[in-house]
């Protein structure tokens, strides 16, 4: 069943059990009541990324609480995509960008990777968690992203899981099409690797490129920002070999 896009959707934390009363937090409390002027009887739906998404109703409104009551189930708990985006940290407005698109682009799981051109050498997680949630309430998304500890690019690669397709997006390869190399891809569990502002160095080109589970592709003629690229190779790989066929 597709999402419902008229409504108001909402991530918690807690189990939704039908007809089982909970209180949410006090930001959404503030956002439900005070923002979007909800009382006592709207609806909304909510979800937890375990339980599926459900229709709620305001059970009870005070000034700075509110509890909800899950009504019934309207669409199932699907399984999270097992495409993996792996990106070297930017900026923090483009980061926040380049994390939403992604989700919102079908990664599953988010990788922050330390290159020897990355600029920010911290990242701060919980932030990318709640630009993943984010994306997950506005775009429909139920099965929320999984954000792991930013890694050294050696450590990502020596780490690989094994029948995994690594996209590597470089900017050197001889070709500006990237449909007739994806063309040649077999696995169908894959990850996307981008690079920082400064790109990838000669060294870890060779590396990526030496490697067997590796597959470099260009995108196309123009040079893009690293949170441009990021959504451009998401989209190019789902439409060659991810879901969107």
């Amino acid at each position: 069943m597709r999402a419902n896009y008229r409504m108001q959707r909402l991530f918690v934390a807690t189990d939704l059990v039908q007809g089982q009363p909970f209180e949410v937090d006090p930001a959404q409390a503030h956002y439900l009541l005070n923002v979007l002027r909800m009382a006592e009887g709207s609806e909304l739906l909510v979800f937890n990324g375990r339980d599926g998404e459900w229709l709620a109703s305001v059970a009870a409104a005070g000034k700075k609480k509110a509890s909800l009551v899950p009504l019934g189930q309207t669409r199932a708990q699907p399984r999270r995509p097992d495409l993996l985006c792996c990106f070297a940290p930017l900026k923090q407005g483009r980061l926040d960008y380049m994390v939403q698109k992604a989700v919102e682009m079908g990664a599953g799981t988010l990788q922050p990777v330390i290159t020897q051109h990355t600029q920010m050498s911290t990242v701060g997680i919980d932030r990318l968690q709640a630009n993943a949630l984010e994306a997950a309430e506005q775009c429909g998304i139920l099965a929320v992203p999984v954000v792991n500890e930013v890694i050294k690019l050696e450590r990502l690669l020596w780490e690989w899981e094994e029948g995994r397709r690594l996209i590597f997006c470089d900017e050197g390869v001889a070709t500006n099409n990237p449909l007739e190399i994806l063309s040649t891809v077999r696995e169908r569990r894959l990850g996307v690797l981008v690079g920082p502002e400064g790109g990838f160095s000669d060294d870890e080109r060779r590396q990526l490129r030496g490697l067997p589970f590796v597959t470099p592709i260009p995108l196309g003629p123009r040079i893009l920002r690293a949170d441009t690229a990021a959504v451009a190779a998401l989209a190019v790989v789902q439409a060659a070999i991810g879901d969107w066929r």
